[in-house]
């Protein structure tokens, strides 16, 4: 067994210096915010373009989409962007913003169809505005609901994914 032992005292009677505390190593970055809000918006872009494209392959809404659009903002902005509270609030207007672009492009895909034109002659004819003038005519109680489930999934998949 070893035993400890003190170091003689100087014999200056000056006082011996305690050892050096090691200070722990700072914790590393989680993210950062601006990274967490360019990948949520690119993100954003891709999921609405996905949601109007399959709900024009099956013709229908689909609440799974919605969930999808939802995760996908918010584990981009969370998981990129760290533990910062403003990312599940930015998670959920781009993905409130993403289920409604999707529907709009829905829309879009399915007057190109009705009318055997192109993408771009509907937007070029109706516009951004006429494709919402159409949207809220027909929108009912569920377009509103998908909406809120898109914000409400990426609300929680940013906060769950930046920690």
């Amino acid at each position: 067994m070893s035993q400890h032992v003190q170091p003689p005292a100087p014999e200056s009677g000056a006082p011996v210096a305690a050892p050096a505390v090691p200070y722990p190593a700072e914790p590393a970055r989680t993210g950062n915010i601006g990274l967490g809000i360019a990948a949520a918006v690119v993100a954003a872009l891709a999921a609405a373009a996905a949601y109007g494209g399959i709900m024009n392959a099956i013709d229908r809404q689909v609440g799974y989409a919605a969930v999808g659009v939802g995760l996908l903002i918010g584990f981009a902005a969370g998981k990129l962007g760290g533990r910062n509270p403003v990312l599940p609030v930015v998670g959920a207007v781009l993905s409130l913003g993403a289920v409604y672009l999707g529907q709009l492009f829905f829309i879009a895909l399915a007057l190109a169809d009705y009318g055997n034109v192109g993408l771009g002659e509907v937007f070029d004819k109706a516009g951004v505005g006429g494709l919402n003038d159409i949207w809220q005519e027909g929108a009912d109680a569920m377009d509103y609901v998908f909406l809120a489930i898109g914000g409400f999934v990426a609300f929680g998949a940013a906060k769950k994914a930046g920690d």
